[in-house]
């Protein structure tokens, strides 16, 4: 009889416990981090992703305070807690960042993101793309006799639909901002 061999990489978990452990479940979370405005502060924050293999979903950049040169980085990413953990820390020993906010877990926060989607369709299907753009509340922005662009303005995942609804209807290029997310509240 040959021993039981185990291959490298693997785990030995019982049969009788098949869930997956709290640290094995990914989760996504928003990040707020205020920054030094000025040259090479976002390749930093970037790199310190890139170099440990971590996955950014969102990015968004913008200077929020211009008399105390400070901008706002929004990054979606997910992770186990311990990674998501890991990066609050690396991102906070950055020297020009003065703040990391998990909005995930510090309390209920909103989260939007902008949207362009350009349909192409004839017939019925112009028609319906036009139906239901109306019930997302979705804008034409430009229209030709071939293509409309509509924006769209919402929770990642209310762009997300959309796009899935204008797929079969002609859905030739989207372009999205990224997600801006702030606090509720007085936090």
């Amino acid at each position: 009889m040959s021993p039981l061999k185990i291959k490298k990489g693997a785990t030995s978990h019982s049969a009788y416990n098949l869930r997956p452990s709290f640290s094995d479940v990914e989760e996504r979370h928003t990040l707020a981090v205020i920054v030094e405005n000025e040259p090479g502060v976002l390749a930093r924050v970037i790199g310190l992703f890139s170099g440990r293999g971590y996955n950014i979903e969102s990015l968004t950049v913008a200077e929020v305070d211009h008399t105390g040169h400070r901008s706002r980085i929004t990054i979606v990413t997910a992770g186990t807690p311990q990674i998501i953990t890991q990066i609050i820390a690396q991102l906070g020993r950055i020297v020009s960042v003065y703040e990391v906010h998990d909005l995930t877990v510090e309390g209920p926060a909103v989260e939007r993101e902008l949207a362009l989607f350009k349909v192409s369709g004839q017939g019925e299907k112009r028609v319906e793309a036009l139906r239901l753009a109306d019930i997302f509340r979705a804008s034409v922005v430009d229209s030709t006799l071939e293509s409309f662009v509509f924006e769209v303005t919402g929770a990642p995942e209310k762009i997300d639909a959309f796009a899935d609804l204008m797929r079969p209807l002609g859905l030739d290029e989207i372009a999205r901002t990224g997600v801006a997310a702030l606090a509720r509240g007085n936090a």
